[in-house]
């Protein structure tokens, strides 16, 4: 488990123009994120949970984690696994009574798990570097360039002088 890279749970985004959900996780030391591509029930469960969203009867998400509770299991953590012909896989890791239990999962489903349960989220190095993408906050791209900007109206010709 040592070797699996924390991320976390970014929120859910629509990829245009095919609008497709995908749930976004980043790298939690790094600048690296992981989209996966969802269904829109799932979406719709995420975006419930990151929102706090109590709908009126519990949702699939919501079922499976009164009944891990009822049976006095917890979610341990989610693990992406792998990605093969394009589709990830995941594991959940529940414990209890000591024990480990790993269920095999869709990461969607774990991810949505997670989200109510505030358990955290790892991803297979492997994955992360074989379909990880790096995309550049557009606030840190801001404020790089406010810094720049104030740096030029205050440098003097003479900050430059080497003599």
């Amino acid at each position: 488990m040592s070797d699996h890279v924390p991320v976390e749970l970014v929120g859910v985004r629509i990829e245009l123009p095919s609008n497709q959900p995908i749930v976004l996780l980043k790298e939690v030391a790094g600048t690296r994120y992981l989209p996966i591509w969802i269904g829109a029930g799932e979406a719709t469960a995420i975006a419930f949970a990151l929102e706090g969203v109590r709908p009126q009867r519990p949702l699939t998400h919501d079922l499976l984690r009164l009944s891990l509770e009822a049976l006095d299991a917890t979610v341990q953590r989610v693990v992406v696994t792998e990605m093969r012909d394009g589709i990830y896989y995941a594991d959940l890791v529940l414990s209890r009574d000591g024990e480990e239990i790993v269920v095999s999962s869709r990461p969607s489903d774990a991810i949505a798990l997670a989200a109510r349960t505030g358990s955290p989220i790892f991803v297979a190095p492997q994955v992360l570097e074989e379909s990880g993408v790096e995309i550049r906050d557009e606030e840190e791209e801001e404020d790089e360039v406010a810094r720049f900007r104030n740096f030029l109206d205050t440098v003097t010709p003479e900050d430059f002088d080497s003599g």
